[in-house]
């Protein structure tokens, strides 16, 4: 674990840096929810790593200015999308999504446009696959554990106890998290075909 002040591509790669130097020789994907310098980091420490952006992130930023009556149908529109089967299946989906939305909510196209090549990469990866790198999720559910435990605390007299509190309970959260990945042995099989001698044995 990790404090600092800020958050940017400095800070990104010090912690990928001694990720290597602690043995660390390959990533294969980081998932990540727009974390700001991560990306520059990722592809200088671990250029081979595929950088996929969460794609439930994806969808909670674009939609959060549409009123809730248009949402679920929006949200389903850009499943089709999202679940294509490959890239120009994507990109058929979305002159589709974008003909029907898109003078009503000009902002949901913009955005998935504007970050096409950030959250497509699993587009290339098969759906046992794609299930386990799409979304940051598990993490996000370890996060709310975390803040539970931290937010009743009020202030911590140094890093080292708030350190302390949040080590308890990630080893807290570690009971449940085999849970939070479906269909894990599927994906690791396909993590096996696709990736080859970069998986461990």
């Amino acid at each position: 674990m990790w404090v600092a002040q800020t958050e940017g591509a400095k800070l990104w790669l010090s912690i990928l840096s001694e990720i290597r130097q602690r043995g660390v020789q390959d990533i294969l994907v980081i998932c990540a929810d727009g974390l700001k310098g991560l990306p520059d980091a990722a592809e200088a420490s671990f250029p081979a790593a595929v950088f996929q952006t969460c794609v439930v992130h994806m969808v909670r930023s674009s939609v959060r200015f549409v009123p809730w009556k248009d949402r679920k149908e929006v949200c389903g529109d850009l499943r089709a999308v999202y679940s294509s089967a490959d890239n120009d299946a994507a990109l058929a989906e979305m002159t589709t999504f974008d003909a029907k939305w898109g003078k009503r909510y000009p902002m949901v196209t913009k955005s998935w446009r504007d970050r096409w090549a950030e959250w497509t990469p699993f587009l290339a990866f098969p759906p046992e696959l794609r299930k386990a790198i799409y979304t940051t999720n598990a993490i996000e559910a370890l996060n709310r554990q975390i803040r539970k435990v931290i937010k009743t605390k009020g202030a911590f007299p140094t890093d080292d106890a708030a350190m302390k509190l949040i080590y308890l309970a990630v080893r807290n959260a570690q009971k449940t998290w085999g849970s939070r990945t479906r269909d894990w042995t599927a994906a690791l099989l396909q993590f096996a075909i696709v990736f080859g001698d970069r998986v461990p044995k």
